[in-house]
């Protein structure tokens, strides 16, 4: 039997974090949610995780900016943890300006379940 996979969504709207939570729950994954970067940081330090989704604009600490701190992290296994951009503006950036933040993926908004849960899984697998 497959322990559940931890998700921490990084996302400052509640309509997004609510409708997350209710995809992720379908496929049994549990998910914590922080409001900006530095709460995402500040879970972390005390759980672990196995995949975060992280809005690139939050307020106090933006996406771009956590992911860097994630991977200078001392912990071996947080600073690898997959981390999937969500970003409304998608179109400013290209995959290698993600991949010099960070990031391993990137999901557009507004957000389509269904690719959202293709992408997790395709990370966790």
């Amino acid at each position: 039997m497959s322990t559940t996979k931890k998700i921490l969504v990084g996302e400052d709207s509640s309509v997004i974090i609510n409708l997350t939570k209710s995809v992720l729950a379908f496929e049994n994954y549990e998910m914590k949610a922080a409001r900006n970067g530095k709460q995402v940081l500040e879970l972390l330090e005390k759980e672990n995780f196995d995949l975060i989704l992280m809005d690139i604009s939050m307020p106090i600490m933006d996406g771009a900016s956590c992911t860097q701190a994630i991977r200078k992290l001392d912990d071996p296994k947080k600073s690898k943890l997959p981390i999937i951009a969500i970003s409304g503006n998608v179109n400013n950036y290209t995959m290698d300006e993600f991949r010099k933040f960070g990031f391993d993926d990137f999901i557009q908004k507004p957000l389509d379940f269904d690719k959202v849960l293709a992408t997790v899984k395709k990370h966790l697998s």
